[in-house]
This record gives structure tokens, sequence and C-alpha cells, in this order.
């Protein structure tokens, strides 16, 4: 990858190995975190085609150029054919993408379908349209694949992305449900895979600028400026900037549950959880350490009467 110049301010040589040594660590990271999740997971396996739905936004793009080159890499064989799902939102310059992939060298296809307009007719100004918008790309999305004879539907869904759905869940869903890294589709015919669940959404803001992608903003859901999820996108921000590291703590802990520790009767049988003398490793012992403050923490609290 190469550096970006400004013909305004000139950069040493020294600065433009600094940048492209960046540049380059960072294209290894991302490479190394969805090589990962695609193990962890078990995402890609030999033989499998894979569809990757390329939307035009930086997500998507950096999924199908990091996919591209694991594939160079990997010791089995699969397939990938790009798909866009043309919406025929007004202003949609619909040449770039088909410009792009050709150029790549990529196998591709355009869906056209006018969901813009059932979306807008459907939905009252001013309310959210990403619900039904979601549900009719879905079913779109699943038929292509079927014509294509993808059996993975890759999604440029990042870690950022997950933690959103999982606090949109539990604030307004009144559920623990996340944004899985794999699942089976809908129509159980298809896995849906989301490589990119490793990855912080600033990597793939800097990777989108680093490789020049051509971005095509979205008309409908990334106009509405009042959505829940730009909302939970901004206290995660927040906390971030107050306490770094709390964000990837969260990520973390959808990670490692504790059925018996939380209230879901259906996961933990609590009705037949009966005294068996036997000492449980993940009981009350596990509130022994306390994860919330620094070592010191009781000796350093003060309170001040009032």
């Amino acid at each position: 990858m190469n550096a970006t110049l400004s013909a305004a301010e000139p950069l040493s040589i020294k600065s433009i190995e600094k940048i492209t040594y960046e540049n380059n660590k960072l294209h290894k990271r991302l490479c190394r975190q969805v090589g990962q999740a695609i193990g962890d997971f078990n995402m890609i396996e030999d033989g499998d085609k894979v569809m990757v739905c390329l939307s035009g936004g930086k997500d998507s793009y950096a999924l199908l150029d990091i996919l591209l080159t694991l594939r160079e890499r990997a010791p089995i064989n699969f397939d990938i054919v790009a798909v866009n799902l043309d919406q025929k939102q007004p202003n949609f310059p619909a040449d770039i993408l088909p410009a792009y992939l050709t150029k790549l060298g990529v196998p591709f296809h355009i869906e056209n379908q006018d969901t813009y307009s059932i979306v807008k007719r459907v939905i009252e100004e001013g309310k959210t349209t990403c619900s039904l918008c979601s549900r009719l790309r879905r079913g779109i999305l699943y038929r292509v694949a079927d014509e294509l004879g993808a059996n993975k539907i890759a999604l440029g869904h990042h870690r950022d992305d997950i933690l959103e759905t999982f606090f949109l869940n539990m604030f307004f869903g009144a559920k623990i449900k996340g944004m899985p890294a794999k699942l089976q589709s809908d129509d159980g015919k298809h896995m849906v895979i989301r490589p990119m669940a490793y990855v912080k959404e600033e990597d793939t803001f800097r990777y989108a600028e680093v490789k020049k992608f051509p971005i095509i903003p979205c008309d409908l859901c990334g106009s509405q400026e009042n959505l829940q999820r730009k909302q939970i996108k901004g206290l995660m921000r927040e906390w971030e900037k107050k306490h770094p590291g709390r964000v990837e703590s969260i990520f973390s802990a959808i990670s490692t549950v504790v059925p018996s520790h939380l209230m879901d009767r259906d996961l933990f049988n609590f009705k037949d959880l009966n005294i068996d003398g036997k000492a449980k490793p993940e009981g009350d012992i596990a509130f022994d350490d306390e994860p919330c403050a620094p070592p010191q923490a009781f000796n350093t609290i003060s309170i001040t009467p009032n």
C-alpha cells in the first residue's frame, strides 16, 4: 500500500517510510484478525463458493480486499463472487462498483431491485427504515446466492457492529442477543458468515483511506440521524474515550458467557439445581475477585461526609 502524499505539504523520505510501515502493519493486522475469525468459527472450507455482499461502504470493500488476499495464501481452495444489490436509490452511481470489480478481475453480479420505493412507500416519514430494508435485502440475497450456487454469504459487519447490536437488543429489545460471527440463514440453505468480527471500525476507516475505496453513501439508513444505533455508537465512543479498553472488555465478555449466573431458565436448569456437596469453580467463588476495580481500590476509596 502506498502512502498518501499531499502536493501542498511534501513529505520527507523518513515520513513516507513511516506511513508505509504503518499502512503495511494495518494490512497485516486485518489479515490476521480476519484469518483468526475464519479459523475460530470454521467459516470457510475447501470447495466453498463465498458470496461477498458489497454495498459500496468501507466495511464491505475491506472484507472483499482481505478475503482476496487470504485466498492467495490459504491452504484450501474456495471461490469468491461479489454481489451488489442496486436498490434504486436516487443518485446511486451504478457504474462505480462494476468498474471497480472489473479492474480487480473479480467475478461479480449486480442485482437490480427497487426496494427503495417499497421502503419509502411503507415506512412513514421520520420513522426508521432499517428493519424493513434489511428484511427485503436478506430475502433477495438468499435468492441470488441460490442462483449463483454460493453456499456461504459473507457480510462486512465488524466488532463494533456486533457490540452495537448487542446493546440495541439489551436496551430496546429486552434480550441478550448479539450478531453472531456465523449462523444458518433463515431459509436453512446457506451459511451467513462475518469474517470481520474481530476487526475494529476505526481500522476499517483507516484502511478505506489507505486503499482509496470508491465509497458510495447510503441515502436510506445513512441519511437518518436519530437512529438508536447511532445513539449506541456515541455511547460506546464516549466509554472508550473515558475508559480505554472498556469496549474490548465488553466484546470479550460476549464470548465468555456463564449461563448459571444469568436468569434464563431455558438456558440453565435452575429448577432442578440441588445441593450435591461438590465444589463448583463457576459458583460463588467467581465473585471473590473484584473485576471492576484495581487491586488497591478498596484502600484508596475515601468517603466524605455531607
